[in-house]
């Protein structure tokens, strides 16, 4: 198995927690975001996943992106240390959880997105950083009031499930640009609670190879 990544990127971010959690090996290829204009964007990489993006799973002859789905993938192929309930409908909510943080939470601050925000639309370094802790603030306001009624130890309960994979990263992001984290309790002693954990420390982005 090969997980093409970089090393802050908190989509690979989550995949690398899954595989320490679940105890799989996988041969971390970096994938430099910015050198040479984005290694993304190199035909080679293309090849593996035509959106320009990270990470990409590669086993076998399977290639597949998106982090959500090569979890859910590594789920379905490595059921033991499971990261989702078994009750269909605590199932659906934590994946609703994920989602909130990968669908509407990311992809707002992703690199791509803050690259033509200065480029392109010639928004300054202080306007870029308006829209990023705009955004992460509309974010966290709602998982915030979300935990209120799902966490304990951890977003769902004692147990880790994927909206714990996905909450970590983000809030590692959050913390990079600054936002104020005084709003935000639980998700504060949730992002602490899992940093305690070594799957959690050895995914770290400053952990990795390719870090700079």
């Amino acid at each position: 198995m090969k997980l093409h990544g970089y090393w802050r990127s908190s989509a690979a971010y989550r995949v690398r927690i899954a595989l320490n959690i679940k105890g799989l090996e996988a041969e971390h290829c970096p994938v430099h975001l910015v050198n040479n204009g984005g290694e993304q964007h190199s035909a080679g990489y293309q090849l593996l996943n035509p959106a320009q993006l990270v990470p990409t799973l590669e086993d076998g002859g399977l290639s597949l992106n998106q982090s959500l789905a090569i979890i859910q993938y590594l789920e379905d192929c490595y059921p033991q240390v499971p990261l989702f309930p078994a009750d269909p409908a605590q199932k659906a909510a934590v994946m609703a959880f994920a989602l909130d943080i990968a669908c509407d939470i990311h992809p707002l601050n992703n690199l791509r997105v803050l690259q033509y925000l200065t480029g392109p639309l010639a928004l300054s370094e202080l306007q870029k950083m308006q829209w990023i802790k705009h955004w992460l603030a509309v974010g966290f306001d709602a998982l915030e009031k979300r935990l209120l009624l799902t966490a304990d130890r951890y977003c769902f309960g004692d147990e880790i499930t994927i909206a714990d994979l996905c909450l970590v990263p983000q809030v590692y992001n959050a913390l990079r640009f600054q936002l104020d984290m005084k709003n935000y309790p639980l998700i504060s002693a949730i992002y602490q609670r899992c940093n305690e954990l070594e799957a959690f420390q050895k995914a770290a982005p400053e952990q990795q190879a390719d870090a700079v």
